[in-house]
């Protein structure tokens, strides 16, 4: 299937459409979000395969809950909402410790996730971006889960405080101060990581 053009999709029209039950607005839909569910699922379960499961009961669930939707947040705002969601209750029914290793991030299509940065790359320095990246999410993987989570939601998506304590339901100021947490901690896993390369 061709990759469907979404830069006139904007999230209203979406929304409107879906509503009509216009199958092309779906595919869109998925397209549009996707990724960006998928890195938000896997950076709460930390579980490749649960998070792609997860996304795909996201998809579901905004096609037969359209009608509940009344736009008081933004389209995002509860498709984020719906994925913590389904990542806490998949925590709670099965109570699975969370994987402290690193899987590569990738789409349920077998390709890459974006990734944490957009910059442009030079070919040279691909190799050495990946390992980066690679080490990243491992640190990453070795925060707690709640401080891990604040961090992928402001970090990876760019959502507000405001937008983040809405789906976590919990206070600005809790978001601001694990963020903090999180922040430090990775600063300091960082360090020890590049001291110990430094050291070898």
């Amino acid at each position: 299937m061709s990759k469907l053009n979404t830069d006139s999709w904007d999230d209203a029209k979406l929304l409107s459409l879906l509503r009509q039950g216009n199958e092309e607005a779906f595919r869109v839909l998925v397209q549009k979000y996707q990724a960006r569910l998928f890195r938000t699922a896997y950076g709460i379960t930390y579980n490749k395969e649960e998070s792609a499961e997860i996304v795909q009961e996201v998809f579901l669930k905004v096609w037969e809950n359209l009608h509940t939707f009344r736009e008081e947040s933004k389209l995002s705002t509860w498709l984020y909402r719906i994925t913590v969601n389904l990542c806490l209750n998949w925590k709670r029914t099965w109570k699975r410790r969370f994987r402290q290793y690193h899987q590569p991030l990738e789409n349920p299509d077998g390709s890459e996730i974006p990734e944490l940065r957009n910059d442009e790359d030079h070919p040279e320095s691909l190799l050495q971006q990946k390992e980066q990246e690679k080490m990243l999410w491992e640190k990453i993987g070795l925060l707690p889960e709640d401080a891990r989570a604040i961090l992928v939601l402001k970090e990876c998506e760019g959502l507000s405080y405001e937008d983040i304590a809405d789906l976590l339901k919990i206070k600005k100021g809790t978001v601001s101060s694990r963020l903090f947490y999180a922040r430090q901690k990775l600063r300091d896993l960082l360090k020890d990581y590049f001291d110990e390369k430094e050291g070898a």
